[in-house]
């Protein structure tokens, strides 16, 4: 009786094992899968972004709204050193702006607007 009752456990064992292994295997396709295709959107999205960034597409938009944004070729001589660029003054209401945003649980934000995002 002890026998069999063993055999009965150790079976039921081996059984509940092989779900269990059988479980995982399952996930772990799962999980293979979605990396596939995590995969393959990273690449779709780096081919778009190098279409995207090609010179000549990016020479055209810049002559198509020329009048629009205003463009002006860079002069070589437009660029300054660190030390030319003049110290922007810190006042009270920057410092009490940024550690309210701390204190509250949120982050300091920079909310200079450089036109490239639209809201």
């Amino acid at each position: 009786m002890v026998l069999i009752a063993v055999m009965v456990s150790a079976a039921a064992f081996t059984y509940k094992t092989k779900q269990e292994a059988e479980h995982e295997r399952v996930s772990v396709r799962k999980l293979e899968q979605q990396i596939r295709l995590e995969e393959d959107s990273i690449a779709l999205l780096k081919a778009d972004w190098s279409l995207l960034t090609q010179p000549a597409r990016l020479q055209k938009l810049t002559e198509i709204y020329q009048a629009d944004l205003k463009l002006q070729p860079v002069d070589p001589h437009q660029y300054a050193k660190l030390d030319e660029i003049p110290v922007r003054a810190l006042e009270i209401q920057d410092i009490i702006g940024q550690a309210h945003d701390l204190v509250a649980g949120g982050e300091a934000t920079d909310e200079t607007r450089t036109g490239a995002v639209r809201q």
